[in-house]
């Protein structure tokens, strides 16, 4: 129950009632300045966020071909914000990172836990 009814204002009919959805409306996305350091090889431990990710295979049909930027990650999923937002797990596609001039595909498997703790696990090269 709301004590005070000012911030009751959000529920309001046509306004944003679920997660990430006013910030899928923004006209710009933040991709960071460390956005050119970010290749082939360290992608792993670089952060998602701000990235713009394309599913290319995926175990549902209805995964593939969603495109957008990454606007959240936690430990299984991503959420993608493009036409509308989608949260997906990482765990059953494979996702194609578009950074400008280079396309990365990975597999989502790789990308399985929080970002802080990828970090510590050991990658091949």
């Amino acid at each position: 129950m709301w004590r005070n009814r000012k911030e009751g204002k959000d529920r309001a009919p046509g306004r944003p009632q679920g997660p990430y959805q006013e910030v899928a409306r923004r006209p710009w996305i933040f991709r960071g300045a460390h956005r050119g350091r970010v290749t082939r090889k360290n992608l792993v431990w670089h952060e998602l966020i701000g990235l713009k990710a394309k599913i290319i295979r995926a175990s549902h049909p209805e995964l593939v071909g969603i495109e957008g930027y990454v606007l959240d990650e936690t430990r299984n999923t991503l959420t993608i914000g493009g036409e509308r937002v989608w949260v997906v797990p990482k765990d059953v596609v494979e996702i194609e990172f578009d950074l400008g001039d280079e396309k990365i595909r990975i597999n989502g498997r790789d990308l399985i836990g929080r970002p802080e703790m990828r970090l510590k696990k050991r990658w091949r090269k």
